[in-house]
């Protein structure tokens, strides 16, 4: 929903393309760094309680986001926001988990992703109407009532809140530690062409081995590196989560600068094209689900893949001059392919571990999901900085946004062909 309103808030805040790709990026990257801990937190002090907290944090930030006197004041905002978002999604999947028997779980799972795809389905709609008619402001407004709607709906009709009052201490190293590795990981990746980037980098693989070697090295850590070792199918499956988020995510905000700055469309107009992947998400992810509990997980999960690799081939030959049904061809792929890979991925995830594990496992997806959406606007940001430059685009822009949005579609397709192979070699689910 937010990609929508990018362009609006570049020209107020005089924000050039690198600048503004940062609005998602700082969302996603301190969403990224707290997901783990927080789903270790929520194992032990009751993911009820984090999801509330998560949900809280949403709905302060989005009421100050539109009030922001400045761009940086926006963007660390955003960052609180993406606090806000990992407590949200480092608990809901292992609520949902825990509420449903082994044989339940695919299609309950489905339904869970079907609302959050419902959601992506009417963002850009409303987004573009919103945007349009009233401004970028308004996409921060409407999430208020929202939360706090939400946080009434739990507080009465959620009792329980799988708190382990026999947990093992937090692992505040660990959490610490792991925070500074994905900052630093994330920021290097994203900001690879500056010297910060490269310190960055740096100190990223300064710091991953003396995190995982504390992680080995005590009995209850924050981010238990053995079960990646000892566990194919959890480690299989989540790879191919960083992967196709890598290959997915910055469709959105690509085609969303392409249709308006470059086709000359209104928000509204781009949403409603937008609309179309997320929408087959919507109608195919809860039978997805349901066909996951029944067939191997891998081979819808990889099935689906392929079906992205076809979609993002497709827009890769689009230039200033293609035609929006053929967008909408494309993206058509991609939402049937993404429901067909999202629930029963999950499922095999979830399906690999113990109950008691469910918190960390939900954890982990979440962070794959969030190290893949920031790969994949690291990938377009880095193009951007080759093709264009760190000026505001606009119609002059419009060879070298053709060239950088072409390049990050093959890169992404490559990516999900990979991902297939990846998603095959898993294995069974036990």
């Amino acid at each position: 929903m937010v990609n929508l309103a990018l362009p609006q808030i570049a020209t107020e805040f005089s924000a050039d393309a690198i600048q503004i790709g940062w609005i998602p990026t700082i969302f996603l990257l301190c969403s990224a760094m707290f997901l783990i801990p927080v789903g270790k937190l929520s194992d032990i002090y009751g993911r009820k309680k984090i999801f509330l907290i998560g949900i809280t944090i949403t709905g302060i930030t989005s009421f100050l986001i539109p009030f922001s006197p400045s761009f940086p004041f926006l963007i660390a905002l955003r960052g609180m926001q993406g606090i806000g978002s990992a407590c949200i999604f480092g608990t809901s999947v292992a609520i949902v988990s825990s509420v449903f028997p082994k044989e339940q779980r695919g299609r309950a799972l489905g339904i869970n992703v079907t609302g959050v795809y419902a959601g992506l389905s009417l963002g850009p709609v409303i987004g573009g109407v919103l945007t349009h008619y009233l401004g970028w402001r308004s996409l921060f407004f409407i999430l208020v009532p929202l939360c706090i709607f939400i946080i009434f709906a739990v507080t009465r009709w959620i009792t329980v809140d799988w708190a382990d009052d026999d947990a093992p201490p937090f692992d505040l190293a660990g959490a610490l530690l792991y925070a500074g590795v994905v900052f630093c990981g994330i920021f290097g990746i994203t900001s690879i062409t500056s010297l910060e980037g490269m310190v960055s980098i740096i100190l990223f693989f300064l710091l991953l081995p003396i995190f995982l070697s504390h992680e080995m090295r005590i009995q209850n850590p924050i981010f238990d590196i053995r079960i990646f070792k000892n566990n194919r199918v959890f480690t299989f499956s989540n790879i191919a989560a960083l992967i196709n988020y890598s290959a997915t995510f910055a469709i959105g905000y690509l085609l969303s600068l392409y249709l308006q700055i470059i086709k000359g469309l209104d928000p509204q107009s781009a949403g409603l094209v937008l609309v179309s992947q997320p929408l087959m998400q919507v109608l195919f992810s809860p039978w997805a689900g349901r066909l996951s509990d029944r067939i191997e997980p891998r081979i819808i999960a990889s099935a689906g893949m392929g079906l992205n690799a076809i979609g993002l081939f497709i827009l890769a030959g689009v230039s200033a001059d293609t035609m929006v049904p053929i967008i909408i061809l494309a993206l058509l792929f991609l939402g049937f392919g993404f429901a067909l890979f999202s629930s029963p991925n999950t499922n095999a995830v979830m399906g690999s571990v113990q109950k008691t594990e469910y918190g960390v496992a939900s954890g982990t997806i979440a962070t794959m999901r969030q190290f893949g959406m920031v790969m994949s606007m690291g990938i377009s940001l880095f193009l951007f900085t080759v093709f264009i430059g760190a000026v505001t685009i606009g119609t002059e822009q419009a060879p070298g946004f053709i060239l950088a949005q072409r390049s990050a579609f093959i890169i992404y397709a490559v990516l999900c062909i990979i991902g297939v192979v990846i998603s095959l070699a898993r294995g069974r689910t036990g």
